[in-house]
This record gives structure tokens, C-alpha cells and sequence, in this order.
């Protein structure tokens, strides 16, 4: 299945408007102002001030008025004279917000998940193909260039075959998060999911979950999970993390080990990764540059350049769709106690996200979608 070329939009900085002003917003907002290749135009938010709120907050004084705001997203692109829009919505929002922007010409960037639902993510696709525009999904953390290290030495020591992740924290989030059914696994491990995608060959294939709340929770859903994803190059990756663990915590990216044919390659998720040769010696990992771009300045860095370039960035959304389906399998089997193909979860969706983009009529590019093999790389 083809995907969607972007179309090369020149040079100058970027103008866009952030859709969303809520936390994750204000980071973009913030994001948005630093970079070298994109300009804030506009900030729109359902809520009736809070795009006017955040710009007052954020930008400084002498460039607030050259910032459009409003609660309707694509009137304030077209009064800015935007170009993209980001869209930092909560995943309830991502498929109007996204669909609707698309529709109207703009590219988008969007903060993850990509959509609420896997079959919301594959009729995004759809519209993506439809209208030809970019739509690519920031998973912040693959754009950490100590994990792109680890990627650079396993590949040294012959690819790796057998990835752990441990993750351990405990934050008290209050709201949303401690109301979910599997608060882990939706909102935290989907980070580790994509990451591990980053550090290993192939498509996911199946997924091995067991969930679990601990007596001293204070989540209403599962906190701690243990989940295998096999890929269909060989590779595995296990997941074994908690909220709810307090005293020795691991960072936000977790402790990760890579095991390769030629040695092992160890990164704490917080400095330069390092790795083990089978003969025993040490190969330290690279320090990163100095002006080395991290996290959402890599993301928004990498969206400008698929636009200036006309190239397909690494988390368009054809390729994204497989992270939130690790996360929907993941899920299921923790559920039904058994392992789940992603070929599963993948033409179950696909059934629902034509139904999605029949009802909405815009769209019907995935009618011609292979549904007998969406598990095994049509997407």
C-alpha cells in the first residue's frame, strides 16, 4: 500500500498553528518558539480563552500580536496564513482535529497516540492517502539520540535479536491516568513499544501480556504489566514495568538491554548507552553533540524537513499504526490471557475504519486495503 508523499513546501521557517493549549500544548508552543525551522502563526483550543491564555503566558510580548488565536482550529490556520498545524488534542479529539486539518490542505504533525483507536488511526492513514497531505505522528522518545546510539552499537555487535526494557516508577498523577483500565500500558509502555521498534529489524507479529494491580495501588486500573512482542524478523522484546513502585525508580525511558550475536549493548535511559563485546571488551557509546536536538525539537525538526524535502519521515502515519497496535494487542491479551497476532487487531480495525470513512464520506482509500494480510505489512 502506498504511502503518502509529502510535497516539498521550500525554504523559511515553517508557520504553524498549535491545536491545543493544555500542558502537552504549552511544551509545543515552547517547542515551536526555539526552532530553527518552524514559526508560531496561531494557537487554538476548544476552550474559550485558553489559546489566548497560553500565548500570553509563552510568547514574549513583542511577538504576541503576530499570533492568531480562537477555539476554531482551521479558521485560525487560515487567518494565520498557516502552512501545518500540530495537533496536540486530547486522543478523543486526534481523528476530527486530524481528518478535518488534512482535508483542508494542512499537513499535520500529531502528538501521540495517533488516534483514540487503532481503526481511528488506520482511516487516518486513509485520509492521509486521500488528500495527499503529510500526517506524521511525534513518538518523542525514538528522537533520543542516546537511544540512537544503542541502535548504532547493536548494529556494530550484529543487530539486536533479544531487547529487555525495565521500567519502574511511581507517580501520583491523580485525574484520568489513575481511572484507567490499564493505565501502563496505554499511556506509559506505548513509549517503550515504539522505541524498541527503533532498535530492532522487522514487523511485530504477536503479543504476550499479563497485567496487574498491586494491593498498594492507588490506581484504579492494572499499574504493572508484563508484555513480549515477537517480530517477524526473530527479534523480541520484553516489557516488564510498574507505576506503582516506589524506592528505587528507573528513569522515564526505562533500563534497557540489547542482546546481540556479537555482544550486549546496556543503556539506563538517562546517559550514553555502552556495549560488551563477546571477547569482554567495552565500547563506551558516543556523547551526543552539543547542539544535538532532542525529543519534540527532533520531532518538529524531522516533520519540517519532510516537508522542505518531499521525503517520508520515519513516524508517517502508515508506519505509526503498528506501535498503537503492539498497544491494542497488548492489551487484549493481558484481557483474555492468551497471545494475540497483530494481524488480528489489525484487520479488526481495518473493518472498523472502513465503516468510520464510509459514514464520513470523505475518504476511500481503504477500500482497496488488503484486509487478508493488514497483520503482515499492507499498511
Amino acid at each position: 500500500m502506498a504511502q503518502t508523499e509529502p510535497r516539498a513546501q521550500g525554504t523559511g521557517r515553517l508557520p504553524v498553528v498549535v491545536v491545543g493549549a493544555g500542558g502537552m500544548g504549552r511544551a509545543w508552543i515552547s517547542t515551536v518558539l526555539r526552532s530553527r525551522d518552524a514559526r508560531l502563526v496561531g494557537v487554538a483550543d476548544v476552550i474559550d480563552g485558553a489559546a489566548a491564555g497560553a500565548v500570553a503566558e509563552l510568547v514574549p510580548a513583542d511577538e504576541r500580536d503576530a499570533v492568531r488565536t480562537g477555539t476554531d482550529a482551521l479558521e485560525v490556520a487560515r487567518a494565520a496564513g498557516a502552512r501545518a498545524i500540530i495537533d496536540v488534542t486530547i486522543p478523543a479529539a486526534h481523528h476530527a482535529v486530524t481528518a478535518d486539518a488534512l482535508h483542508a490542505g494542512y499537513p499535520v504533525l500529531g502528538e501521540k497516540p495517533c488516534a483514540a483507536t487503532l481503526a481511528q488511526a488506520l482511516s487516518l492513514a486513509g485520509h492521509a492517502e486521500s488528500t495527499g497531505r503529510l500526517f506524521m505522528v511525534s513518538q518523542s522518545r525514538r528522537h533520543n539520540p542516546h537511544l540512537r546510539e544503542a541502535a548504532r552499537l547493536a548494529g556494530e555487535l550484529g543487530g539486536a535479536g533479544i531487547v529487555a526494557t525495565r521500567f519502574s516508577r511511581a507517580p501520583r498523577f491523580g485525574g484520568f491516568r489513575e481511572e484507567m483500565a490499564q493505565p501502563l500500558i496505554v499511556d506509559m509502555a506505548i513509549h517503550a513499544f515504539d522505541a524498541a521498534r527503533v532498535l530492532v529489524a522487522g514487523t511485530p507479529e504477536s503479543v504476550t501480556a499479563v497485567s496487574s494491580n498491586p494491593p498498594w495501588s492507588w490506581y484504579d486500573g492494572d499499574a504493572a504489566a508484563t508484555v513480549t512482542i515477537r517480530f517477524d524478523s526473530g527479534a523480541v522484546h520484553t516489557y516488564a514495568g510498574s507505576w506503582c513502585s516506589p524506592g528505587r525508580e528507573t528513569s522515564w525511558n526505562g533500563e534497557w538491554s540489547l542482546s546481540c550475536p556479537h555482544g550486549t549493548v546496556a543503556w539506563d535511559g538517562e546517559n550514553p548507552p555502552s556495549a560488551t563485546r563477546e571477547d569482554g571488551r567495552e565500547i563506551p557509546g558516543r556523547v551526543p553533540a552539543a547542539d544535538a536536538l532532542w525529543e519534540l525539537d527532533s520531532s518538529l525538526a524531522a516533520f519540517c524537513a519532510a516537508l522542505r524535502e518531499g521525503t517520508t519521515p520515519e513516524s508517517e502515519v502508515h508506519e505509526n499504526v503498528w506501535t498503537q497496535a503492539i498497544v491494542e494487542a497488548a492489551v487484549r491479551s493481558a484481557g483474555d490471557g492468551r497471545t494475540v497476532a497483530l494481524a488480528e487487531v489489525m484487520d479488526e480495525a481495518l473493518t472498523a475504519a472502513r465503516d468510520l470513512d464510509r459514514a464520513d464520506g470523505r475518504s476511500s482509500a481503504l477500500e482497496s486495503w488488503n484486509t487478508g494480510s493488514a497483520g503482515g505489512g499492507a499498511v
